[in-house]
């Protein structure tokens, strides 16, 4: 209940402090009431002296992560007395729809979270301050203590808008009571398709009070994983749509196997997603690294629930989609010296150290992907850095954002049966092209 009112109030106030202004006309305690004094900063802006009291927002999405981030919050103004970090949390879809708000009115947080779908958005409209002299200037950054394509994934025409906040992978988490009950040996790094499908038949009750598997329609923690596995793609090197792939459609063709087999429930929400692997609905799902916290504050998953690699293709193909968020700051943020402070604290060894012995995220910093691992005994999460092995970066272009809606769109009626498997991925090439076109 604590953890609900907690999300709700944050909620509230990131919506209202975005469009207020992101907190910048709140009264806070902690702030002297006399007019801040100015200075130059590195990149020779005028900006507020971090030797007056000063509050840095900072907007998130995720109310899992969110708890470590009070912490690390809590941690950082202990050390740095005069900056306060408030954090403003909003659901993913509110999320974005408040920042786009903030962005046009010249309100951003002064610092908050980026993602590859939305990055070039942002970057090519000059919504996000670009890092480079910040960096430079940085004893405490360096980005080749970050993985590569993370790093590029945030660079925009030769300038860095953001820096490696985490990386994700996907693993199959499994109920071991059910598999107990249906006497079945819990799945491991030899499992194939055909395994999960026998498995999904095997733990799936003819009442349907209980799933084998869930598929719902979701491509990072479910389709997406399956065409890379069978050699499909989403996204060609020319950019193009890989849809209409003959091995794209085989391997959709599987996964929504389950679906018309009733082997998995129709669902199209996030919501319902969790709440079928914590109500007991379903015995099997895709779910990414990024849920570790969640899923260990919840009795039921705690108490029945593992996680290991996902199965491969029947040819042997493996693949796990990969991703990673950035921190990125306010382009015209009054408070930069303080907001890069913070940014440079969360990305710096300490503070991603700190991120991971949390157990927030796996961190992005070299080194420290093992303090993760070690953060939680509760589950065997090692596989999600095992599986970097073999991990595809999460397909993405200039304008992810508007054709994975619409593929979405095209997708639904094939879970539904209103369009068989194959018609379904034909239109969704064909509508992602016509998003894809307009990048030339």
């Amino acid at each position: 209940m604590k953890r609900r009112v907690f999300s709700a109030m944050l909620s509230l106030i990131f919506v209202l402090t975005m469009l207020a202004g992101c907190g910048n006309t709140s009264v806070d305690k902690s702030q002297s009431t006399e007019p801040a004094k100015t200075q130059k900063n590195i990149s020779g802006e005028k900006t507020t002296s971090t030797a007056e009291p000063v509050t840095v927002t900072y907007a998130l999405w995720d109310s899992n992560q969110a708890l470590g981030f009070e912490k690390m919050a809590d941690e950082f103004t202990e050390k740095n007395p005069n900056i306060k970090i408030e954090i403003q949390l909003n659901g993913w879809s509110d999320y974005w729809t408040a920042l786009d708000a903030a962005a046009s009115a010249g309100t951003l947080p002064d610092t908050f979270w980026m993602h590859s779908n939305n990055f070039y958005r942002y970057a090519s409209n000059e919504m996000l301050k670009s890092l480079d002299d910040l960096i430079a200037s940085s004893d405490k950054i360096d980005l080749k203590n970050y993985p590569e394509g993370l790093v590029s994934l945030y660079n925009y025409n030769g300038k860095q808008y953001c820096i490696p906040k985490d990386f994700d992978t996907i693993g199959l988490w499994y109920n071991k009571t059910m598999f107990d009950e249906a006497g079945l040996e819990y799945p491991d790094e030899n499992w194939t398709w055909d395994d999960l499908y026998e498995a999904a038949k095997k733990l799936t009750k003819p009442d349907k009070s209980q799933y084998g598997f869930l598929a719902p329609l979701h491509n990072q923690e479910g389709f997406y994983n399956f065409i890379y596995q069978n050699g499909g793609t989403v996204i060609t090197p020319d950019k193009k749509s890989g849809y209409d792939d003959p091995k794209t459609i085989e391997a959709m063709e599987f996964y929504i196997r389950f679906v018309k087999e009733g082997l998995s429930p129709l669902i199209f929400g996030d919501a319902e997603r969790a709440e079928a692997m914590q109500n007991g609905l379903c015995a099997m799902g895709f779910f990414g690294s990024w849920n570790l916290s969640g899923f260990a504050a919840n009795e039921y998953m705690a108490k029945n629930f593992d996680v290991t690699v996902l199965p491969a293709a029947p040819n042997g193909g493996r693949a796990s989609i990969y991703n990673g968020l950035g921190y990125a700051i306010a382009p015209n943020t009054k408070k930069l010296d303080a907001a890069w402070k913070w940014v440079e604290y969360l990305a710096s060894e300490e503070g991603q150290l700190r991120q991971a012995e949390l157990g927030i995220a796996i961190s992005a910093y070299k080194g420290t992907a093992d303090a993760w691992v070690e953060s939680n005994k509760t589950f065997n999460i090692k596989c999600f850095i095992d599986m970097l092995d073999y991990a595809v970066i999460r397909p993405y272009s200039n304008t992810t954002a508007v054709w994975e809606d619409k593929v979405y769109e095209e997708l639904r009626g094939a879970f539904t049966g209103e369009k068989t498997v194959e018609q379904a991925c034909r239109d969704a090439a064909a509508v992602m092209n016509e998003s894809l076109a307009q990048e030339r």
